[in-house]
């Protein structure tokens, strides 16, 4: 992966954090905490709101987180006058995070075109092991 910048619209992580208010990113507390020249990082808490019967991540959280940074990234490479909306995510589940735990993630591309774009996420627990990698397909729409 080139580590060239790729973004097309300027964005810092408290420019993204302001624009995600009073969504669900909000309300799970992701946080993104880095933009790179072509990557993007996030974090997030894993507690009550994010945890299955069995008081582990639920594997949907992670899909959100996933999308979140996808669409997000996606939106950023994309020429002005356009954004970006998922059409397709899939997502392995590697290692269970429990509660009281803690996630990162970054997401990088695999493919920047006209109309689509693909993007990879890798979650890691707070210990570095791999808990879920996704890949989320994105339609390029204009504004």
């Amino acid at each position: 992966m080139s580590s060239a910048p790729i973004w097309k619209k300027n964005a810092t992580p408290a420019m993204l954090m302001a624009r995600l208010a009073n969504s669900a990113v909000s309300h799970l507390g992701i946080e993104i905490t880095e933009v790179g020249p072509d990557y993007l990082r996030a974090a997030m808490p894993v507690d009550h709101r994010h945890v299955q019967p069995w008081r582990v991540l639920h594997g949907g959280i992670s899909v959100v987180v996933s999308e979140t940074l996808g669409s997000v990234a996606a939106t950023l490479a994309a020429p002005e006058g356009f954004h970006c909306v998922g059409m397709e995510i899939n997502a392995n589940h590697l290692a269970a995070v429990p509660e009281g735990g803690s996630i990162t993630a970054e997401c990088r591309a695999f493919h920047t075109g006209r109309s689509t774009q693909v993007w990879q996420t890798e979650i890691r627990r707070a210990d570095g092991r791999l808990a879920c990698v996704s890949r989320l397909t994105c339609a390029v729409v204009p504004d």
